[in-house]
């Protein structure tokens, strides 16, 4: 979202597509280049960390990458997710309501975070936030698909490898979860979750407070699934973007860029003025009734029209899936039967973000082409419109996110 050996030589534009949010103020007058230092030193230049991905969008339906905690240092597998901040393990503290994961549950040695601790009042807010400052920091987090984790909050060693060939082991704080609500048939396999939204208890904010790394993260996900995940502006391209700026109203400290007009087959589609969230921990798209209804609209008046496809009633996978006159093999069969979606966001000049068919669309084991794009109003996200992990395909840009110098 593999390569150490050199990690610049990775294929942005090669069968991934690379989400890249920068947020820094004026990121064109930074600094790139990183001295190389010494891996003794105890704090590192700024630079960047690479994570290996795994996973795919169907049939796992989430990404996850490997993150080395404590000392000694533990494996651990972390749901990938820029739509919340707190990074958290299930914890045996002991754990009164853990869900079966690959990996023991995370193990607490008088490294509590008090109430007290700015990181813990962010969790809660200034003004609601009593307590003694001896006292432990409780946090609770819950999710749109209506999860849940509640625990306590706890520092511990992060050893990292550089990219400038430092290595450092910042103490960090995450949440040490003992009680998990993880809906669903088939819920993730992992040890929690890597918090990635845009709060000073995420750890991309921890390490930038630190000096570590740039205030920059990026995720470049596979067709075949996999890919990379990246802290830090090594891996910033320094031709091939299109920047537009984060929203000033932050929608409770997502990643949300808008408005944004919806376009059909390079046409406009009549929707317009959409705000849009990108959220790697929710696994499809999410458009609200009018942007959904509209694209659902468009689809099957263009698949009525040309009379190749027929609605595969009896795949259960999504809500709504297509076959063919033969099974797809691949997400890239589907190309000549659908047309690209586009949102052209209009606060920035020749901005968009092209959503090819193969990007919309999964293949299901059946063989039959399913649509990506889920009601969010259905579902209680309300009028917004969330772009998921399911956009794993090639482009031909780096859509890159800049928060205006006022949010600073």
């Amino acid at each position: 979202m593999h390569e150490e050996k050199s990690p610049r030589k990775i294929p942005f534009l090669q069968g991934f597509l690379c989400l890249l949010v920068v947020l820094l103020a004026s990121f064109p007058s930074c600094s790139f280049a990183a001295s190389r230092s010494s891996a003794t030193k105890k704090k590192a230049s700024a630079s960047s960390v690479i994570f290996p991905v795994s996973g795919n969008v169907y049939p796992k339906g989430y990404y996850q990458v490997t993150v080395n905690i404590g000392q000694p240092p533990k494996p651990y597998f972390l749901d990938i997710d820029t739509g919340s901040d707190l990074t958290w393990l299930q914890c045996d503290a002991p754990c009164t309501k853990c869900t079966p994961a690959p990996h023991s549950p995370y193990k607490p040695n008088k490294n509590l975070v008090t109430c007290k601790d700015p990181l813990c009042v962010s969790l809660h807010g200034p003004t609601s936030h009593q307590c003694e400052p001896l006292d432990q920091c409780d946090y609770q987090v819950e999710y749109a698909d209506r999860g849940s984790s509640l625990g306590v909050l706890v520092q511990d060693l992060f050893p990292l490898r550089f990219t400038n060939g430092s290595i450092s082991a910042p103490r960090l704080a995450f949440g040490c979860g003992y009680d998990q609500e993880i809906p669903g048939p088939n819920p993730p396999y992992t040890d929690g979750v890597l918090g990635l939204g845009t709060g000073k208890s995420s750890i991309l904010s921890q390490l930038n407070g630190l000096g570590l790394t740039r205030n920059v993260i990026g995720h470049c996900l596979s067709v075949q699934g996999g890919g990379f995940l990246f802290f830090g502006d090594d891996l910033v391209p320094s031709s091939g973007i299109v920047w537009t700026s984060l929203s000033s109203n932050s929608l409770e400290k997502h990643y949300s860029v808008g408005p944004a007009d919806l376009f059909f087959g390079g046409q406009a589609s009549g929707v317009k003025g959409q705000s849009i969230v990108f959220d790697s921990g929710s696994t499809y798209n999410y458009f609200n009734s009018q942007a959904y209804n509209a694209v659902v609209s468009l689809l099957k008046k263009d698949i009525n029209g040309r009379k190749q496809l027929q609605d595969a009633v009896d795949d259960k996978s999504l809500p709504i899936c297509w076959k063919a006159p033969k099974p797809f093999k691949s997400i890239l069969d589907v190309k000549s039967y659908f047309k690209p979606l586009a949102l052209v966001f209009t606060s920035a000049k020749n901005v968009q973000f092209q959503l090819q068919p193969e990007a919309y669309l999964i293949v299901t084991k059946q063989g039959n082409a399913c649509l990506g794009i889920l009601n969010g109003t259905e579902v209680g996200i309300g009028k917004f419109n969330v772009i998921g992990v399911w956009i794993v395909i090639t482009v031909k840009v780096i859509i890159s996110l800049t928060l205006p110098t006022s949010t600073f």
